[in-house]
């Protein structure tokens, strides 16, 4: 079967970037630098971005476009000893679309419930109360009833993942050009109302400028660097698939550049928009680094008071929310298509079916977290998906590409067309095979030591669930490249053919061509 590839480089580009632009960009970033002073956290944000960002997200798409395959395939082509650390990646990202999509459900039952905040102007204890009645969250892992509200904005979340990525690169081509403009758009409107408020200089000049004392802090450079990992969408097979669709006259080494950059810009644009308008509502000290908390509890409490206009604060709340679900849909939806890749590619089945497959299992799977104990169930799987299993797997994939294989054959791949900007071999080679996995492994002993030395091995929940969440999980994740084996091993006996997936160099595929 012959692999679609993305109509244009623009085309590849709009997606990459949609998929990279996501939640954690409008709330996650805002957050941390709140917690973390301001300018400070977005100068060490930027050094984390070219540090360690661009040249995974640069080995990532190049690897994928030399085999043509998603994480798993391209993983074994690296090291078949290796191929496990891509199908954890798989099996991880299969893990995060289940509760993601439900974050999704709930943007979009607020867009609706945005509609209440016009009879709460100034009201801001009501507006916080707004998203918790609307799902019925216990806050905890109790009670399993599921709000019907929440249900169908459920349905309507996986029938709109599905409807994007139907075709594979050719249905997505055609969302994108849309999904990716319109949350810019919206955010622009935001933040033009943010930074005319009386007060909006305030937020402004704490977003932007640093403060020295902030250095100190060693979280600061745990959170900068961890939020540029997770923000670029590495690690999660999403990229392995998006650059598999390549042709061979890509630009890699320029097109990563706008990836990231362009990435980098709409947290800069969210920051923007969030600390104007809390500084311009008096709220500089309730901005959160809990994203639920932020989207859900807070910013309600600031749209009820940007005017003494009941129907233009709902307005500014619909547009919020909307803006949500534009950032939602194109993370969510390439999540699953770099599952779906994956698998496809491994057992040579049909893409389509293979993520309608994906999407209805996952499907059932999200329903735990629309049940009244979800927003505690996805705290829980969202802590060791991306603490534990994401930041292992990027130690491993710097290994396998950095140690166990050739770095030098990556950064051919990354170069191969560029005529402008190069990928510098010093750069590319000390942040694959040295300042990455360091930097990543501190991350995940910084996070181990939180959980155990400071938290006491508790993350805040029943014990029983966390194992469940958590160790559990993680134990599935990493195990899943053995699983995949076994089944591989299995149905060779039935006369499966498994691809033999070889690394030729340029003059060699030439020669056997």
């Amino acid at each position: 079967m012959k692999r679609d590839t993305w109509a244009s480089r623009t085309t590849f580009i709009l997606a990459a970037v949609g998929s990279a632009v996501g939640l954690g960009n409008a709330w996650r970033f805002p957050g941390l630098a709140a917690k973390h002073g301001g300018g400070t956290f977005l100068l060490v944000y930027l050094v984390a971005l070219f540090l360690i960002g661009i040249p995974l997200l640069m080995m990532e798409v190049s690897i994928a476009r030399k085999f043509h395959k998603g994480a798993g395939e391209s993983m074994r082509g690296i090291s078949k000893k290796m191929e496990f650390v891509g199908w954890s990646a798989t099996a991880n990202a299969f893990v995060i679309v289940t509760y993601y999509a439900v974050v999704f459900a709930w943007v979009l039952l607020m867009v609706v419930y945005a509609l209440k905040f016009a009879g709460m102007t100034g009201d801001a204890e009501a507006a916080s109360k707004v998203f918790e009645n609307a799902t019925q969250t216990t806050w905890d892992v109790t009670g399993y009833s599921i709000p019907i509200p929440v249900f169908i904005a459920l349905l309507v979340a996986w029938a709109a993942i599905y409807f994007c990525i139907r075709n594979g690169a050719k249905s997505v081509g055609k969302v994108v050009k849309y999904t990716v403009f319109l949350p810019v758009i919206l955010l622009l409107i935001m933040a033009v109302k943010g930074c005319t408020m009386d007060g909006a200089a305030e937020g402004l000049k704490m977003f932007f400028i640093p403060q020295a004392e902030a250095f100190a802090d060693p979280s600061l450079w745990v959170d900068a660097f961890g939020q540029v990992f997770y923000s670029l969408s590495i690690m999660m097979a999403i990229m392995f698939a998006y650059g598999s669709y390549l042709d061979e006259s890509a630009n890699i080494a320029e097109d990563v550049m706008i990836i990231a950059l362009s990435d980098a810009a709409v947290s800069v644009l969210s920051g923007i928009v969030m600390f104007s308008t809390m500084g311009g509502v008096g709220m500089l000290d309730s901005i959160s680094s809990s994203g639920i908390a932020t989207a859900f509890i807070i910013y309600p409490q600031a749209i009820v008071n940007l005017t003494s206009i009941g129907w233009v604060n709902a307005l500014f709340g619909v547009i919020f929310y909307l803006m949500l679900v534009t950032l939602a849909v194109d993370s969510a939806f390439s999540i699953v298509e770099g599952v779906s890749a994956s698998v496809s590619d491994k057992f040579k089945l049909n893409p389509k079916k293979t993520t309608q497959v994906i999407c209805l299992i996952a499907g059932v799977i999200s329903l735990i977290y629309t049940t009244r104990a979800g927003v505690a169930w996805l705290d829980i799987v969202d802590n060791w998906t991306n603490q534990i299993n994401l930041i292992v797997i990027g130690v491993l994939e710097c290994i396998a590409v950095g140690w166990c294989f050739d770095v030098d054959k990556v950064l051919q791949q990354v170069n191969r067309n560029t005529t402008g900007f190069k990928m510098p071999r010093f750069w590319f080679r000390a942040s694959v095979r040295f300042i990455a996995p360091l930097t990543l492994a501190g991350l995940f002993v910084w996070n181990l030591y939180n959980l155990f030395a400071v938290q006491g091995g508790h993350y805040g929940y029943a014990l029983w669930a966390e194992v469940i969440g958590g160790w559990v999980v993680s134990a599935l994740v990493f195990s899943s490249g053995f699983i995949i084996r076994l089944v591989v091993n299995h149905k060779k006996k039935h006369g499966f053919v498994e691809e033999e997936i070889v690394w030729l160099d340029e003059d060699s595929a030439s020669a056997n061509s």
